[in-house]
């Protein structure tokens, strides 16, 4: 990813060509040492199995060689010291996969497996005397093979892939020393045992280069991930559009999350036609970030990339989203629906007065966790790409870009299926789509393909929640929820009159201290948040750890 400029100034930002140093003294992001760490236990058990295999066919060779008067079953100290080294592999891939540290430690750990593994080679190798009549030259050995899989594979500062390269290059001159002090190697002096392994020695450099080149294009990364005042971490979804990634203010040090959206996924990357997707994304994410109800999810910043990538910086919230709550619970209390829907309204008043549509309501665009000291609090997410419905401009909004189809077919209003121009009704309608999902855990039609959906959208009347579940359903609220679903957009509540029919409906309320009990019993907020989903993307956007 290019060095990103934002679209026009924003206040406090530092281009970040304008900090060129400053690169230089970056660790690598966190995720790519994470990804190094699971290499290197992947490596360690590789190697474990290659010291059993390798001991193995080692006997094996040796006893169809003399001809069987060696036994493939005789033991010796060479055996020891393979066996070792395997279970010190085993027990580092073992410590790697457990491990809850620092995973820069955890490769440094790598580094000191080095050369414990070039020790056992360099032993093992001069351990047994040299057959006679064969002459011995200068070559590269096992040893720096192992030294130039470790600098590419395990990536560490230069220095000390230096230290420890040089180290492990010098457990063969070792292990040849070792062997004359017990009289296996009788010619040769010191000297003459380190120049016999100069091409290791020469390898050194080679695994300081590659050192050098991987730890400059990490940095490069840590660079790239850089969006106007924030400093991108941990990458923690991805979907059809592009992906999220935690981030982190630079000077207030406050947690956000970052949605970067590929140019490709919008529009041609060149001509007008980009500048006119540039023109949207801007007015829309301005439009969006006037939002002030504390039920929106906040936008902190948003700018583009030299590539044309487009971010949004919004608030990093705990919890789950509605579509989550339901698949893994089941469907809600009417209470504590009521309770949902209402934040959701109050959302939806706010944009729905400032001539925006979000277009793609939905249980996976609502999320619900602890704010502060409430619980069950809703934020209404993706309102970065809305569609505005009052105001001059070019009559498109990225909601209609080329390739894009906005909102998802179960959710779907009927005017917006028909390509009509839409206003607040139509998310009216998703709400009641998403009010029958919580009080059923089903979907108001089920189909088999996206135009059957839609199909049903336009053609078929909703069978009344209250004949899809057990629970009790209070008849008002009921009756609210098939007059959003009502096909003509006149004839349904706005959003307005939804939350005072909501708050009209409740035969009990949802209180704060059942919230308490059950985010403590059961939704456990606390722990990593679930990324955002990505606006239009098709396909929800799937948590990093499932890819």
């Amino acid at each position: 990813m290019a060095t990103p400029d934002l679209i026009g100034p924003l206040p406090g930002t530092t281009p970040i060509s304008a900090r060129p140093r400053e690169a230089a003294g970056r660790k690598l992001p966190p995720d790519l040492l994470r990804d190094a760490s699971r290499r290197l236990a992947i490596m360690a058990l590789l190697a474990a199995v290659l010291w059993i295999v390798a001991t193995t066919l080692g006997h094996l060779s040796g006893d169809v060689m003399s001809g069987g008067k060696v036994s493939w079953t005789r033991v010796d100290i060479t055996d020891a010291i393979a066996a070792g080294s395997a279970l010190l592999s085993l027990a580092l891939f073992a410590y790697i996969r457990r491990s809850t540290r620092d995973p820069q430690f955890v490769l440094d750990l790598g580094l000191v497996y080095l050369v414990t593994t070039a020790l056992a080679l360099g032993l093992m190798v001069h351990w047994g005397p040299v057959p006679e009549g064969i002459v011995i030259y200068p070559q590269i050995s096992w040893i720096g093979a192992v030294i130039l899989i470790f600098a590419a594979i395990v990536p560490n500062s230069p220095w000390k892939v230096f230290v420890a390269s040089l180290i492990a290059a010098s457990m063969n001159p070792l292990g040849m020393i070792v062997g004359r002090m017990r009289g296996i190697w009788t010619t040769g002096s010191l000297g003459g045992s380190l120049l016999m392994h100069y091409p290791d020695y020469l390898l050194v450099g080679v695994a300081v280069l590659i050192a050098h080149v991987v730890t400059k294009l990490g940095r490069e990364v840590t660079r790239a991930r850089e969006m106007g005042s924030y400093r991108l971490g941990d990458l923690i979804g991805r979907g059809g559009m592009g992906e999220v990634y935690r981030a982190t203010h630079r000077m207030l040090a406050r947690p956000a999350a970052i949605k970067l959206i590929r140019p490709e996924a919008l529009a041609a990357s060149s001509g007008g036609e980009m500048q006119l997707t540039l023109k949207r994304f801007r007015r829309e994410a301005e439009a969006a970030a006037n939002l002030r109800s504390p039920h929106t999810v906040e936008i902190y910043d948003f700018g583009t990339a030299a590539d044309g990538t487009l971010y949004f910086v919004m608030e990093l919230l705990e919890g789950m989203d509605l579509e989550t709550l339901v698949t893994r619970h089941g469907a809600v209390p009417a209470a504590r629906a009521i309770h949902i829907l209402e934040q959701v309204c109050e959302s939806l008043e706010e944009a729905h007065a400032a001539g925006l549509v979000h277009r793609d309501i939905k249980p996976a665009n609502i999320y619900v966790g602890p704010v502060a000291l409430r619980h069950d609090f809703v934020k209404v997410l993706d309102f970065g790409l809305v569609k505005p419905t009052t105001g001059h401009g070019d009559g498109h909004s990225l909601a209609t870009a080329e390739g894009l189809t906005p909102g998802t077919p179960a959710y779907m209003a009927p005017e917006m299926a028909l390509g009509e121009v839409v206003d607040g009704r139509a998310d009216v309608y998703a709400l009641g789509c998403v009010a029958y999902f919580l009080l059923t855990g089903a979907l108001v039609f089920e189909a088999d393909s996206a135009l059957q959906m839609i199909a049903r959208h336009l053609r078929a009347e909703p069978v009344p929640p209250s004949r899809r579940t057990t629970q009790r359903i209070p008849p008002a609220l009921e009756q609210l929820v098939l007059d959003c679903l009502g096909k003509e957009a006149a004839r349904r509540p706005d959003a307005t009159a939804c939350r005072k029919r909501l708050r009209a409906a409740g035969e009990v309320r949802w209180e704060e201290e059942q919230a308490i009990r059950w985010w403590s019993e059961v939704g456990a907020p606390g722990g990593t948040p679930r990324p955002y989903h990505l606006p239009f993307v098709g396909d929800s956007a799937a948590p990093a750890e499932r890819r």
